[in-house]
């Protein structure tokens, strides 16, 4: 892990390596790349929105549109990665369960050609349940947000 110990910064992560941490596989990976890493604290997931999406068949034909949904799983995949970095090499694998989903906003849609990049922060962290806070962005844009909380289980 390439990681500086005065500022807990970590090296980008691509599709591979995301996919070596969390579970999720297509059609249900929803995030991309993993950039500006902060462990124990922040993460920005990367989502490139493309018209091969399998969702964009019945959401909408005629006007495709990401389902909300979906953002917030963004989020929560994001998130997921952030805390098998910061747990380290024996959390790889387990299963990140969502608790509760608060405050969910959506803003604006997103649409096929469209880049998310969705930052989660850690609000807080008690045994094995973590609560964020996510915030999707377009160009700067804010499209969607809420918070959520999450159980990290070994069902190994």
């Amino acid at each position: 892990m390439d990681v500086t110990a005065e500022n807990k910064k970590m090296a980008d992560l691509d599709i591979t390596r995301i996919m070596q941490m969390i579970p999720h596989r297509y059609p249900i990976l929803m995030i991309d790349r993993v950039v500006d890493i902060t462990l124990g604290e922040s993460a920005t997931g990367v989502k490139n929105v493309t018209i091969n999406e399998p969702y964009f068949q019945g959401h909408f034909p005629s006007r495709p549109v990401m389902p909300g949904v979906l953002i917030i799983e963004a989020m929560a995949q994001t998130s997921a990665v952030l805390v098998v970095a910061t747990l380290g090499a024996e959390a790889e694998g387990k299963l990140v369960y969502f608790m509760t989903v608060d405050e969910a906003r959506f803003r604006r849609p997103v649409t096929p050609g469209d880049t998310i990049h969705i930052h989660v922060s850690k609000q807080r962290q008690r045994a094995n349940v973590w609560k964020f806070k996510g915030e999707a962005k377009v160009n700067g844009v804010l499209v969607a947000e809420a918070t959520y909380s999450a159980m990290i289980l070994d069902e190994k």
